[in-house]
């Protein structure tokens, strides 16, 4: 009952924002970072380039241990929100790429048009309604309640290969996907981009000019008692003779390392850190779709997969489906490295099959953005 009060008070305060004109606007929201996202900077520029005369806002902020946050916080994003009801009613478009409580909940002007980019170059976990219900997801009826994932037009997919997927993740049947790469993987083709991140990171940690680098990218788990034992072995295993390893855990994972010999890094995004990748160790993080673009070597560490597929579940056929050598053992996967025998044309069939879209992705969505301004339909 309290929530649905809630939205009611939130849908009455936004009839008062939407008495206001809408303007020649694009809106960006994101709870991902409380900074620029690096896909929302690519966009804003190519704006500015091709449709100066388009109004950009950018909106980027985290609420810090959801629905566990301090009353400070709570606080604090309340009036973000407020924020953000005054820039949706204003706009004639607005760009996700994450859950946003407000597009969901409120009912908007019949002219807006929103765009759920998503954060992730393409989806292998089960998501969203996926995985309603079971420990990994949302509880279904607060799912309903919050209207999760409502009110989109259009929803990003890098491939037709996975879009049923992504639309079932959301809620959506097909037609509402779009074939259209993240604005990232301009980064990932430009050459001299390359250099300068790479340039950066070996000024930080010059070390990595000197040895063969693997970076270990793992997906977030809720429950880390068992991934803390396991990377320990990584970390034992690992010929430092030859290799740097570089541990890149997610964000929000509690997992401390002490230990000389591993790079713990903390100052690039794994996205930077794939610049300087000879391996790259994952599971089921979607970092092996940026990975495959840059044709590095994958490896599958999947020392939990049973366990897993249990509590969240994958969208396709995990050891047939990708390029490499998938193992719960680090000791097999070391091995595997140690032969520098590796199936690069498994790799770019992989590449090809999930990521369609490599060239001029950033200029091609800001095309389509405005053409839906303009009132066409999106091509």
């Amino acid at each position: 009952m309290i929530k649905k009060f809630l939205i009611l008070c939130a849908n009455f305060i936004y009839t008062f924002f939407k008495i206001l004109p809408t303007k020649n606007k694009v809106t960006m929201i994101s709870r991902q970072s409380n900074d620029k996202t690096l896909d929302f900077e690519l966009l804003e520029k190519e704006f500015h380039k091709s449709a100066p005369e388009v109004q950009i806002c950018i909106l980027c902020h985290k609420l810090e241990g959801g629905v566990n946050a301090s009353l400070f916080i709570k606080i604090r994003y309340m009036f973000h929100c407020l924020k953000q009801m005054y820039h949706i009613a204003t706009s004639k478009v607005v760009i996700l790429d994450s859950y946003c409580i407000l597009i969901s909940i409120l009912k908007h002007k019949k002219n807006l048009k929103v765009i759920q980019m998503w954060h992730s170059m393409g989806t292998m976990k089960k998501f969203g309604y996926q995985i309603v219900g079971l420990e990994e997801g949302t509880n279904e009826k607060l799912a309903n309640d919050m209207k999760m994932h409502k009110n989109y037009d259009y929803i990003f997919a890098s491939s037709k290969a996975y879009a049923q997927y992504l639309a079932e993740g959301f809620g959506y049947d097909t037609d509402k996907v779009k074939i259209y790469s993240l604005p990232r993987v301009d980064l990932l083709t430009n050459k001299n981009y390359q250099k300068k991140v790479k340039a950066k990171i070996e000024k930080v940690y010059p070390q990595v000019k000197k040895k063969k680098n693997i970076i270990y990218c793992p997906t977030f788990r809720k429950d880390e008692e068992e991934m803390s034992k396991e990377i320990i072995q990584l970390i034992d295993s690992v010929n430092y003779n030859k290799y740097n390893l570089i541990l890149k855990l997610h964000p929000l994972s509690k997992i401390k390392v002490d230990n000389n010999h591993v790079i713990e890094d903390k100052t690039f995004s794994s996205f930077d850190m794939l610049f300087i990748a000879d391996y790259v160790i994952s599971d089921y993080s979607c970092i092996i779709y940026e990975a495959a673009t840059l044709k590095i070597p994958l490896y599958f560490w999947a020392f939990d997969l049973d366990k897993y597929l249990n509590n969240r579940g994958l969208t396709f056929d995990y050891a047939t489906e990708v390029p490499g050598l998938v193992s719960k053992n680090i000791k097999d996967i070391l091995q595997e490295i140690d032969t520098k025998k590796y199936d690069e044309i498994k790799l770019e069939e992989f590449r090809k099959k999930y990521v369609t879209n490599i060239d001029n992705c950033t200029k091609k969505i800001v095309d389509f953005v405005i053409d839906i301004m303009k009132n066409k339909d999106g091509k």
